[in-house]
């Protein structure tokens, strides 16, 4: 699966794990239209959004799969992606349920095969648990990714290019919910 194959040349790569409506996916295509958009969605209902968004921006460089995101990103040739994207997972909140997260050593291993050196890895929870959880498994892969921070409006402000999606407006609005943002850079080399 290369970019050439999917979009018939070549481009920069993302690839949203995920993407619920597909606000972000449709906005950062759209914001982007010289790159090229995989995302992968287990809901029916957020794939037909999606669909949606894609018609109605006559998006042509998004690719959408209806299923389990791992299974695309493994076809995903190693250092092919550009940007990575993970926001609001499903936080499996009980404890038995932890390994379920996408945020654990196995997909997280995998999301720094796929990005090439310098990609960017974007994560983004509305969950407490699941952030310290996140954070814990991301501190494992300090060798791998470089946290790009700069105090904490780093987590506290939506970065430029990074669209409310319905379900954060949702968490904010209707639960009162704090919402934190993370941005990781997959490093040069692993030596660091």
């Amino acid at each position: 699966m290369t970019s050439e194959r999917l979009f018939g040349g070549d481009r920069p790569l993302h690839f949203e794990i995920g993407f619920g409506g597909g606000e972000h996916l449709a906005y950062r295509a759209d914001l982007l239209p010289d790159h090229g958009f995989i995302g992968a969605e287990p809901f029916i209902n957020g794939v037909a959004q999606a669909l949606t968004h894609v018609r109605d921006g006559g998006l042509a460089n998004v690719r959408i799969h209806h299923g389990d995101a791992l299974e695309v990103l493994r076809r995903v040739p190693d250092g092919a992606l550009t940007m990575l994207y993970l926001l609001h997972p499903d936080p499996w909140p009980k404890a038995r349920h932890a390994k379920r997260r996408m945020m654990n050593d196995g997909p997280v291993r995998l999301f720094a095969e796929k990005l090439k050196p310098g990609g960017e890895f974007r994560f983004g929870t509305d969950h407490a648990v699941y952030l310290r959880h996140a954070l814990m498994v991301m501190r494992r892969f300090s060798k791998e990714f470089e946290w790009l921070v700069e105090g904490p409006q780093s987590w506290q402000q939506r970065p430029s290019g990074w669209p409310e999606t319905r379900y954060e407006r949702k968490a904010r609005t209707v639960f009162g919910h704090e919402v934190w943002y993370f941005r990781f850079r997959k490093r040069l080399s692993a030596s660091h």
